[in-house]
């Protein structure tokens, strides 16, 4: 009851409300919820595997260098020709990327016909926080913050995909906080205090902020 009421007013006010709870035990996501989230992830979670390390043979690896050394000084001109890119190479890839994050999230914005208000709202982010993504030239959000930002976009799994990939993140099997993010993307169900609660269930950190 707390909880809607608070959303409610969230609506037209801007706030932040913390809610201390004596246990987990007192904010419980439904059953039927949680138990789609655990086949969802049953099936799509990929444990990552650690694979020992093999002993390092150190006489070996420093003859190797050693031959490296010596191939890439004695090489002939012709050879040395394809020594890695210089500076000005680089400024010429570098302009050639993709749009910037704050720069696809405005236009994202516009083509849902979303407001400002409505989209950090959603996000359950602060306004300032907003504003500083929003304005801040070469600013790069947190990944928790690209993903709150997709969900109020309500952004499909592949429209997600790219917005991350524009701050260098992705989502991976092999963590479980993105699986069920992924969970509630691919179901179409963008309630961010709905997937909040999920993700306190299961011990993951929360969206927005």
């Amino acid at each position: 009851v707390a909880s809607s009421a608070i959303r409610d007013f969230l609506a037209d006010s801007d706030m932040h409300i913390n809610l201390a709870l004596l246990d987990k035990s007192a904010f419980a996501a439904g059953r039927d919820l949680l138990g789609e989230v655990e086949s969802y992830i049953g099936t799509h979670y990929e444990a990552p595997v650690i694979k020992p390390r093999k002993p390092i043979d150190v006489k070996r690896q420093a003859l190797f260098k050693a031959e490296e050394r010596s191939a890439l000084f004695d090489a002939p001109l012709s050879r040395q020709a394809h020594a890695p890119v210089g500076v000005a190479s680089l400024d010429a890839l570098v302009d050639n990327l993709d749009e910037p994050f704050s720069r696809m999230l405005l236009r994202l914005i516009d083509t849902k016909g979303m407001t400002d208000v409505e989209v950090y709202k959603r996000a359950n982010l602060d306004r300032k926080l907003f504003s500083k993504i929003r304005t801040g030239k070469g600013y790069m959000p947190g990944k928790r913050t690209a993903i709150a930002l997709a969900i109020a976009l309500r952004l499909s799994l592949k429209e997600t995909g790219s917005l991350l990939e524009r701050a260098g993140y992705a989502l991976s099997p092999a963590v479980k906080f993105d699986v069920i993010v992924e969970y509630f993307i691919a179901k179409g169900q963008y309630d961010i205090f709905a997937i909040n609660e999920v993700l306190f269930q299961y011990d993951q950190p929360l969206l927005g902020g």
